[in-house]
């Protein structure tokens, strides 16, 4: 499993893409989950980079973490509004633990306050996930071509321009 800091390392296109697109859809991102009848299930989710981690954290007793507790494979998208792609479009995907470590639990809560003077940080949360990735992929669109940067674990991005 790949941590967010190693991703970073390796696949630095994608990594910073993928912070730009959230940041600039005010960090809404869309989490793929799987059903309990094996659908899959979209939803609004805003991850957060913390201490070198990607974290899938939100409201307790969502039906997309009861989803991770029971199938811990997750796809992240990045938001976007326009079809044609011109800011740049990421997916990450993976595997997700459910942090069990108060300290860790406490500092998230309080840097999610002081970041955004949301306070949750007397709220019990039932899942605190971590993710670890198993891919990743961006799409660019410029200069008349479309460049395609993949990842996976072990290796550096690479792209793949398609004309």
């Amino acid at each position: 499993m790949t941590t967010w800091r190693e991703f970073a390392t390796t696949a630095p296109l994608i990594s910073a893409l993928f912070l730009r697109r959230h940041a600039a859809a005010k960090n809404l991102c869309l989490l793929a989950t799987t059903r309990s009848d094996g659908y899959p299930r979209i939803s609004p989710i805003e991850p957060r980079v913390f201490e070198d981690r990607l974290w899938l954290v939100g409201m307790p007793g969502t039906t997309k973490f009861k989803d991770l507790q029971r199938d811990p494979r997750f796809c992240l998208h990045t938001a976007t509004v326009d079809t044609e792609v011109t800011e740049g479009d990421v997916k990450v995907w993976g595997i997700v633990t459910d942090v069990r470590d108060g300290a860790v639990r406490a500092r998230w809560l309080q840097s999610l306050y002081e970041e955004t003077e949301i306070d949750f940080r007397d709220e019990n949360f039932d899942t605190f996930f971590a993710a670890d990735l198993t891919g990743a992929s961006a799409v660019e669109v410029r200069d008349g071509h479309m460049d395609v940067h993949i990842w996976k674990p072990g290796q550096q991005e690479y792209t793949v321009r398609k004309h």
